[in-house]
């Protein structure tokens, strides 16, 4: 293997240990108490600098909001090279690129000489500070206003930044700004709390005391307004439970009487439902006076509005739940980055005219709607996974991506962990938890490509899964609960594997609740035209050809052909066509061994179908009667409809 052969191996290597990176840096910030955060973001900016081999990564935030000064907080560069100022004024120095942020662009330099030419003094900038190629992306936590910047530069050499190196390092930017607003509502929620202290100290807060043998209550004019009673309403200790939201009333009334009993301070926080259906949240707290004040019995306490706090504390929840949604994406990306499945007729299209490729797709805009299991068998490139987008593409499950594995294409000992993913430390060398096909096709499809290649030993597990809905990850004892719909697809007799002792039965009819045949490019014919002008027309403009004719003994060759690869060898054979023909004829040459339209039938069921759908279309699908398919084919009619059943005809919607 050649260098040039090598070199994409190695660059989708280099993306996945890249995405690996950014998932351990997510999971770490995830819950990283709020003092360490600012020393993990430059921890994170080094490794991504050296990951990299990039020289400067730098962290500037908003000084005040809605204003250009910016304060350089994080930064990661060469001892020797020069360090921007701290605070700068954006505006004095990067005009247009802090236009460009505070309109959430991402920009992307990979020479200085790309900078249009309002951006002047930008390009004088990046080359007082010696920067010659980079990547600034903005800081803001979902749709809200700019915090700052996330820079990378290279000071060396100018670059090219990879599409996908780019999103990584826009989803690193999230990360950083969720754990920067994290930070920032901690220390405000501490702030509130100190206040909190402060308030209760003082004459502004709430004040009341109850007498605990009689119940009668003082509260101050504060008070009155917290809890909105009336100005010259009586008070008594009911009153303050009327205005309780019903959920708490029982949980404060069981801590004042605790309190009560054991003459121990109390605190306590509580909902209160206004007049209009508002909910404010209240803290309480104090403790009781037994026999203090002339021989009576008091409870004494402070009441101040916390709502503004509770608020602080569901935004920062929300913020968590966030981040928690930007680690399950990374990790999506880890599986699925740069796999882009590619499907016949330009990603969108069924192409064929038939009447066994109508049957086909009748059958699959029935199943579609519906739940159930699909079986897809046929030869060879035949064009399984096509019909398998089509039916996603046309099913309830549509919103949500179609998750894919190949049986066949990975060794037996990652697949088991490929399908239901694993937990750290499962076996030697897991080094990160992993989420498996299954999860990440909860609530939408999964397609079992090369089923009948499975492992044995996996196949009781799947069929658990298929029966149950339930699986563990590797080294796990949690099952988990998904909702998923299968579709399996294979080129093998999976009855023959089954009597061979190497499929289970069990997993076969759980399968085979809707099978669909996909017919082999030699049982219809009449639809190698069609893909034939479709398959020049998309090479005329991958090419920049412009093959306008075919022969009618090209178009009869193709026709005559076998195609023991099936649309899949057409395909090839086309583009290989296309390539060596130099006018505007397209010049076709077939493999030497040219079968008959009809090529002997693999087995006894395709020679049946192919001879029963032949009568059922000269007899234009009349069965009984005289002159009827039954007649000709000399069978009772319930013999031929039984067959009919058995091997999946059914007739055309017209």
């Amino acid at each position: 293997m050649t260098q040039s052969d090598t070199k994409p191996y190695e660059e989708q290597d280099a993306l996945l240990r890249f995405n690996s990176l950014l998932i351990e840096i997510s999971t770490l910030f995830i819950s990283l108490p709020a003092d360490q955060i600012d020393s993990k973001i430059e921890d994170a900016q080094q490794r991504i600098c050296k990951f990299l081999d990039l020289d400067r990564s730098t962290l500037w935030q908003i000084y005040k909001e809605g204003a250009d000064m910016l304060l350089l907080t994080h930064t990661y560069q060469p001892a020797e090279s020069l360090t921007p100022p701290s605070p700068m004024k954006a505006k004095d120095y990067f005009p247009w690129l802090l236009h460009q942020l505070m309109n959430g662009e991402t920009v992307i330099i990979s020479k200085m000489t790309e900078l249009p030419a309002e951006a002047v003094r930008d390009r004088e900038s990046f080359s007082f500070f010696g920067s010659k190629s980079g990547v600034y992306v903005p800081l803001s936590v979902g749709k809200g206003p700019l915090l700052g910047a996330l820079t990378f530069a290279s000071i060396r050499e100018e670059r090219d930044w990879n599409k996908n190196l780019v999103n990584g390092l826009v989803l690193l930017a999230q990360v950083f700004s969720n754990a920067l607003s994290r930070k920032k509502n901690e220390m405000l929620l501490r702030e509130s709390k100190e206040r909190l202290i402060l308030t209760t100290n003082a004459a502004n807060a709430g004040l009341w005391n109850m007498e605990i043998d009689t119940g009668s209550v003082w509260v101050t004019e504060k008070t009155r307004d917290l809890l909105h009673f009336a100005p010259n309403e009586k008070i008594d200790e009911a009153s303050f439970y009327n205005v309780m939201h019903p959920e708490d009333r029982q949980p404060v009334r069981q801590i004042i009487q605790q309190a009560i009993q054991k003459k121990e301070n109390f605190s306590c926080e509580y909902r209160i439902i206004l007049p209009d259906g508002k909910i404010l949240w209240i803290a309480a707290s104090g403790k009781g006076h037994q026999g203090s004040i002339g021989g009576r019995n008091l409870l004494r306490g402070v009441l101040i509005d916390i709502s503004t706090r509770k608020q602080m504390e569901e935004k920062l929840a929300k913020q968590l739940r966030e981040i928690k949604g930007l680690k399950k994406r990374l990790e999506l990306e880890n599986i699925y980055l740069q796999k882009k499945v590619k499907i016949l007729s330009d990603h969108s299209e069924i192409l064929g005219r038939s009447s066994a490729m109508h049957n086909v797709l009748a059958k699959a805009e029935q199943v579609a709607k519906t739940d159930s299991t699909i079986l897809l068998l046929g030869e060879t490139g035949t064009g399984k996974d096509l019909l398998v987008h089509y039916i996603h593409r046309i099913s309830l499950r549509k919103d949500l991506p179609l998750i894919t594995i190949n049986c066949a294409s990975l060794p037996p000992s990652l697949i088991e962990s490929e399908l239901f993913g694993r937990e750290k430390g499962a076996y030697t060398g897991a080094l990160t938890k992993m989420i498996g096909r299954f999860e990440l096709a909860d609530r939408s499809t999964l397609f079992l490509d090369e089923i009948g290649e499975l492992p044995y030993d996996l196949q009781s597990k799947l069929l658990r899964v298929l029966e149950e809905g339930k699986f563990e990850r590797l080294g796990s004892t949690i099952s988990k609960k998904i909702d998923t719909r299968i579709i399996a697809a294979t080129n093998r007799d999976l009855e023959q594997a089954v009597r061979d002792g190497t499929f289970r039965e069990d997993l076969f009819y759980r399968l085979n609740v809707y099978p669909i045949i996909l017919p082999p490019l030699r049982e219809r014919a009449e639809d190698i035209s069609l893909l034939v002008r479709a398959f020049v027309r998309r090479f005329n403009r991958k090419m920049g050809k412009q093959i306008e004719v075919i022969s009618q003994k090209t178009m009869k060759s193709l026709k005559i052909y076998s195609w023991p690869g099936n649309v899949r060898e057409l395909k090839n054979i086309i583009e290989r066509s296309m390539i060596v023909s130099t006018g505007k004829t397209l010049v076709v040459q077939l493999p030497k061994k040219v079968s008959p339209v009809k090529a002997p039938s693999r087995n006894l069921d395709d020679m049946m179908r192919r001879e029963i759908l032949t009568v059922l279309e000269e007899t234009r699908w009349r069965v009984a009667g005289t002159n009827g398919a039954a007649e000709i084919l000399g069978l009772n009619k319930s013999t031929l409809y039984s067959k009919m059943k058995k091997l999946g005809i059914t007739r055309p919607e017209s």
